[in-house]
């Protein structure tokens, strides 16, 4: 009796934990996968800072699926969270926060996807990410692959889309009625901005993007800029050159600071700002007030860090990049791609970012 009340005691425990023990799994899933990552916060130039693993899989939760990856993205985030700081890990921390792949395990409680649906998605900085054979997903992280793209051209895309969507459609408030109007895009060259180009300018916008580059200036004239600056020089008398005293909208995908005074002197009385990358040092908000400048912020994961009521919305807006991509709408920003997915081609990705003349996306594809 003792016994068998201790299992049903246990089975009561499992069914209202988070991690639900009933869930589909596709056949034949390996005991354990390949991973890259790391114990250690260190400089690209010490062999341990990205390291070859052997994992269990991720148990997945209810509202979870469990993905078989494919391919992975490489984003300014992970060379900034693997940079040297004095943390030790006593389990390896996975890093990658956007991929491509195959569903093949879902927890009870998902709705969305089943066992085989090819999908693309972004990861979740609370945990291990896409570093990985296989990853565990909240099923709102994630979209449905776009039919017309591989998986390398399809995992380039989620992390600076849903950042970029949400920089211009959730922050600056734009739509069709702004067409006509003005959007000044700093660092358009990066994964982020060459998203943000194309969005911009499928809702009519006059975009002016900024590269230091031939190459960058070509590229981002390719995704969607109508003029390019040079933003190693001053930007104001630029602006004018192309006919612009002032512009109704400034996206800012770089450190703002070396950049505060132009933009104050560049907005449009009115006009918004969207900052994504923090500054480096103290800026003077007090012009903000005498144009009545709005000024917002975008973090990507802010909905589903708070968990805000509004936190599907990230499932949706990947839908819509989805079909966006299969239309032609947007066109994936991969330019690199390495194989296989291990230490060594993360170390070299790693070191593109961190040289800050990569162009586009860098994915990896296979284990």
């Amino acid at each position: 009796m003792l016994v068998s009340s201790f299992i049903v005691y246990s089975v009561l425990i499992l069914i209202t934990s988070e991690y639900s023990p009933f869930f589909t799994m596709a056949k034949n899933l390996p005991k354990t996968m390949k991973a890259v990552g790391l114990y250690k916060y260190l400089p690209l130039t010490d062999p341990n800072c990205l390291l070859d693993l052997e994992l269990n899989l991720p148990m997945i939760k209810k509202d979870e699926v469990l993905v078989e990856v494919k391919a992975i993205s490489v984003n300014p985030i992970d060379t900034k969270l693997r940079s040297p700081k004095p943390i030790i890990e006593t389990s390896p921390r996975i890093l990658g926060w956007d991929g491509s792949g195959t569903v093949v395990g879902r927890g009870d409680g998902c709705k969305i996807f089943n066992i085989g649906d090819p999908v693309f998605f972004t990861g979740d900085l609370r945990k291990n990410g896409s570093n990985a054979q296989y990853v565990a997903l909240n099923e709102i992280m994630v979209g449905s692959k776009p039919k017309n793209l591989t998986f390398e051209e399809a995992a380039a895309m989620p992390l600076t889309a849903v950042t970029a969507y949400e920089s211009l459609f959730d922050r600056l408030m734009l739509s069709k009625n702004d067409a006509g109007k003005s959007l000044l895009i700093i660092n358009s060259a990066g994964g982020v901005g060459a998203v943000a180009s194309q969005l911009a300018n499928n809702l009519g916008l006059k975009v002016i993007g900024t590269a230091s580059r031939n190459e960058t200036e070509m590229y981002t004239l390719e995704h969607g800029s109508h003029f390019v600056l040079n933003h190693t020089k001053d930007l104001l008398p630029q602006l004018e050159e192309k006919g612009f005293k002032e512009v109704d909208f400034i996206m800012v995908n770089y450190d703002p600071y070396p950049y505060w005074d132009t933009m104050m002197k560049a907005i449009k009385p009115q006009g918004k700002i969207c900052l994504i990358v923090d500054s480096s040092g103290l800026i003077d908000l007090k012009p903000l007030k005498d144009k009545s400048i709005t000024l917002v912020s975008e973090m990507m994961l802010t909905r589903i860090k708070y968990e805000t009521e509004d936190m599907f919305r990230h499932h949706e807006i990947l839908q819509e990049v989805s079909k966006m991509l299969d239309s032609g709408i947007l066109k994936s920003t991969v330019t690199k791609v390495l194989s296989p997915i291990n230490a060594d081609n993360l170390k070299e990705a790693h070191k593109l970012l961190e040289s800050k003349r990569m162009i586009g996306k860098v994915v990896l594809s296979g284990f």
